[in-house]
């Protein structure tokens, strides 16, 4: 009947919402993990240390793979193309734009104006820049890409009524902020743990106020801190710090609420994993993180995140059965 074309329409719209900020989400991240690579390669000259920092966005979105598949070399000017300009590359910054104007698209209706205009305006302009503006100035070019994310998040809150259309789009932002989040760490601490015997060199000063202003973390570390860069102190600030927004616990926090509002019941397995993903975090002691192994810790964080992931596109994005499927 009715109702269930009226379901079906909203599980696919829910879908195309998450998506869509997922995506403007990714985009954002992968340029603040690329203008690190750059920062950090322009100011250390050591042999080897550049071209390993550029394995670094690689890593993080896990494309090392299908670069080497048609690039020839780990370095700025081949990163750079394949993680920003290059559309076979579905990381790069432009297959991500693209990917969340289509599903802009699907659901124009519930979309403000002012929400559109920012998407489909980010993407015709994206078009328009050129492999040489991108090696000239690449961080004119990341610099540009926050600022269209931080105009949509902008937009979105000033122009959208709250309804479950809203609940949806900053569902998928946080869910993959925090995906980006515990990334970021997790190869940075793997590349910097080398050199822990030798903590405090300018170098490990250098690469760790790298990855705190990769997540705009740079002033809040000092207001919180007010003292040397520590990475334990780094860990706890993108970890446990709830009052940061770009930290896994106050992410996990809104995740959960927004699943509370949305659940289809109280025992919903859906709110159960996104509850136990947020209490551990909630309940955390970084000391306690250190001693079991910061990269195990974000291992499990991240086999956890896409669970819920799975669990968010069973519950509310999967097409219900027909009555005829019930009976075949």
């Amino acid at each position: 009947g009715p109702v269930t074309m009226e379901k079906q329409m909203l599980s696919r719209t829910a879908s195309n919402l998450y998506w869509l900020a997922r995506f403007i989400e990714r985009a954002e991240n992968t340029a603040r993990v690329l203008d690190v690579a750059y920062r950090v390669s322009l100011v250390n000259k050591e042999p080897g240390v550049a071209e390993r920092e550029w394995f670094a966005p690689l890593n993080i979105t896990g494309t090392l793979f299908p670069f080497q598949g048609n690039y020839s070399v780990v370095c700025a000017e081949q990163v750079l193309s394949f993680m920003a300009l290059d559309r076979d590359n579905p990381a790069s910054i432009i297959a991500c734009a693209h990917q969340a104007r289509e599903n802009a698209r699907a659901v124009r209706v519930h979309l403000t104006t002012e929400m559109w205009e920012v998407i489909n305006g980010t993407w015709l302009e994206l078009q328009r820049f050129s492999e040489q503006q991108l090696h000239a100035h690449p961080s004119t070019f990341f610099d540009w890409v926050k600022e269209r994310s931080h105009l949509f998040r902008g937009v979105t809150r000033g122009t959208m009524h709250r309804s479950e259309a809203a609940q949806f789009l900053r569902l998928g932002s946080f869910l993959e902020r925090a995906d980006n989040t515990a990334r970021i760490l997790d190869v940075k601490y793997h590349i910097l743990l080398p050199s822990l015997g030798d903590v405090g060199r300018a170098v490990d000063y250098y690469q760790w106020s790298a990855v705190l202003r990769s997540v705009s973390a740079f002033e809040t570390y000092k207001r919180v801190y007010r003292d040397v860069i520590s990475p334990i102190k780094v860990a706890e600030l993108l970890l446990l710090n709830e009052d940061f927004p770009r930290s896994l616990q106050a992410c996990l926090h809104d995740v959960y609420e927004i699943i509370e509002d949305l659940a289809p019941h109280p025992r919903a397995e859906v709110l159960r994993l996104a509850g136990e993903i947020y209490s551990r975090l909630r309940f955390a002691r970084i000391d306690a993180v250190f001693e079991a192994g910061l990269h195990e810790y974000l291992t499990d964080f991240l086999r956890r995140i896409n669970g819920l992931a799975g669990e968010i596109h069973d519950t509310y994005f999967r097409p219900p059965l027909t009555a005829d499927a019930d009976t075949a």
